[in-house]
């Protein structure tokens, strides 16, 4: 058996291998480059390997379980080692001999080197992000953490995270550093922010040990995870013991003091909520529109998409109501999709019960129903969960957190139950396909399942790609005549019409110096949704910049490359066969899917 064979039949196992090797030779791939008897995927994997080593935390979500009661090193001096890093390996990948590769190889090669040019570039807007939010902050990634990827099938993975707990408070001194740095620069986050981050912190800290009242998020999530694995009495309650100190002495102490920064922070925070406000921040909003859409589109190009985009929907909305008989204005038809509450579950444990219920129903059913649009299903499976107590007052309406590549945690659909005004029953057959099948779960998993191509692409992927494929997938359930309901089908074309409409508001915020209410009030005139939703999801875009604008885009070039299909092979189209190109290569770049399609049609 090969070292390539070793690879895909035990990943864990390599892992520990290539480890052993990087000690040995200190990770050098000098000699590989010549070396016959190593493949170019073998090459790319070492060097995915050399990135991933220096990350406990990626391991971990990738159910590796080295470094397992360690965090990553958010420091500078960790930035600038993963930058030495970057650049070695693209001086190496340059190198690599492409005369006798396949095309498959070759590709693997070419968006390798793109992505590490790309990292590498992105290193001059180091400090261009705000590490603290109300999305994707630290603070409340470190319990998230714990909470849905630190597994505990033993007692060694019960002290590993007790060593993460204890180690938290280097990871928020850490993160003050940063802040602080930021700061000197002007790089601060608006006003609104602070509250929001602040509350979620108030909520991590609530609870036992923190306070009286039920078992906190953390220590409820610890008790939960030991009491289904074989441990002694005396053993289970020195772990809860320790646990519960490292909460008390580390983990508490750290999350006030952040907490207390803070508010000094938000002393010297303004109101601008634009990274116009930034040093370069439109050459930086740029950079980030190229990186998220991997086009050449800029903001007036995609603003104006945006522009056209919402008038078609808005039009398609007519046919609908005219269906439903609703006899009034396109707005006074979102009042009253907002306002009927046989519209909504109840906000009650029962409801939010019912919802999940309801959603997992529909994936159920569209994965009873995949080979009639695809060739190739998804092995891994999937759930759907409700947002964790602790973060759903930020957190955003629904998101997909993938399976681990061994098998050993599913998929999961989080739907966001903290205000069910926020969940439609109109709109949650859709949202269920984007987010599980034949959306995020069937891509990711396809993609994460695939043989012979690199950990890079296995792993990796486009946020233009992933997003533009689910929201395509709202859409190709109605070739089935999944969309029964005129309410649900209306509720899909409101989804598309959201993701329009973000490609206006963000490029209005951060170019065109739109404030933040100026971008709700074209929210609350365009889209069915309640005031409370758009004001979340216009501050989600605030701190995310670029990133709302992947969905309709990677969206809009997935459509314009099947029709192209259809109109070349006429008769000979298959949807399966169309479905299986786009999604066999993995996550790519747009101008390589246009690429990947266009050759499959000559072959045809």
């Amino acid at each position: 058996m090969n070292l390539q064979d070793r690879f895909m039949k035990n990943f864990k196992h390599l892992v520990k291998i290539v480890f052993l090797l990087c000690l040995i030779t200190n990770c050098s791939n000098e000699n590989h480059l010549g070396d016959e008897s190593q493949n170019i995927n073998e090459i790319l994997d070492d060097f995915f390997m050399e990135l991933l080593k220096v990350s406990p935390e990626s391991m971990t979500y990738l159910g590796i379980k080295d470094r397992y009661g360690e965090w990553d090193d958010i420091s500078d001096y960790a930035k600038d080692r993963e930058l030495e890093i970057l650049k070695s390996q693209l001086k190496k990948a340059l190198k690599i001999d492409l005369r006798t590769a396949s095309d498959s190889e070759k590709l693997s090669v070419k968006m390798f080197i793109d992505q590490l040019e790309r990292r590498i570039e992105a290193d001059k807007w180091r400090y261009h992000n705000y590490p603290v939010n109300q999305m994707r902050g630290k603070h409340s990634q470190i319990p998230s953490f714990l909470i849905n990827q630190h597994s505990i099938d033993n007692e060694s993975d019960a002290r590993a995270y007790i060593d993460r707990v204890k180690a938290v408070p280097v990871v928020i001194d850490e993160l003050i550093n940063q802040l602080e740095i930021r700061a000197k620069k002007e790089i601060i986050i608006p006003n609104f922010v602070f509250p929001l981050v602040i509350e979620s912190i108030d909520n991590i800290l609530s609870g036992h040990p923190f306070s009286e009242g039920e078992n906190s998020p953390l220590y409820a999530d610890f008790s939960k995870k030991i009491s289904q694995i074989n441990l002694s009495v005396n053993v289970n309650d020195e772990l809860l013991n320790e646990n519960r100190k490292a909460l008390k002495d580390n983990f508490e102490p750290s999350y006030k003091k952040l907490k207390n920064y803070l508010l000094e922070l938000k002393n010297h925070a303004d109101d601008h909520d634009g990274v116009w406000k930034l040093p370069e921040g439109e050459s930086f909003y740029n950079f980030l529109l190229k990186g998220t859409t991997t086009t050449n589109l800029d903001s007036n190009q995609i603003h104006q998409i945006g522009l056209d985009e919402v008038a078609r929907i808005q039009r398609e909305m007519g046919t609908i109501m005219t269906q439903v008989k609703f006899d009034g204005t396109l707005q006074e038809f979102f009042s009253y999709l907002q306002n009927d509450e046989s519209f909504y579950y109840d906000n009650t444990e029962a409801g939010k019960k019912a919802y999940i219920k309801k959603a997992t129903e529909y994936i159920d059913h569209m994965g009873e129903n995949l080979d009639k649009l695809f060739y190739v299903a998804p092995k891994a499976k999937m759930i759907v969960k409700a947002v964790e107590p602790f973060r759903e007052a930020s957190a955003g309406q629904a998101f997909y957190q993938r399976p681990a590549p061994d098998g050993s945690r599913p998929g999961v659909y989080f739907a966001n139950l903290y205000n069910m005004k926020n969940m439609s029953k109109f709109n949650m057959q859709a949202l269920a396909y984007h987010e599980g099948i034949p959306g995020h779960h069937m891509q990711i998993s396809i993609a994460q399942e695939l043989q012979n191509i690199p950990k890079f692409r296995l792993y990796g992927g486009f946020t233009v790609f992933n997003e533009g494929w689910a929201l395509y997938s709202e859409a190709i359930p109605a070739e089935l005549g999944f969309y029964t309901d005129p309410f649900s089908n209306f509720g899909r074309l409101a989804g598309e019409l959201y993701r329009a409409c973000r490609l206006v508001v963000d490029t209005g915020i951060h170019v065109k110096k739109w404030s933040r209410e100026k971008a709700i009030d074209y929210m609350n005139a365009n889209v069915p949704h309640s005031k409370n939703y758009n004001v979340r999801q216009i501050e989600r875009y605030v701190v995310m910049p670029s990133q709302a604008t992947a969905y309709k885009i990677g969206m809009i070039k997935i459509q314009e490359l099947r029709k192209l299909a259809e109109s070349k092979l006429d008769d000979k189209f298959d949807i399966r066969a169309f479905h299986d190109v786009v999604l066999k290569h993995g996550s790519v770049t747009m101008p390589i899917l246009e690429e990947n399609v266009k050759k499959w049609i000559t072959n045809q």
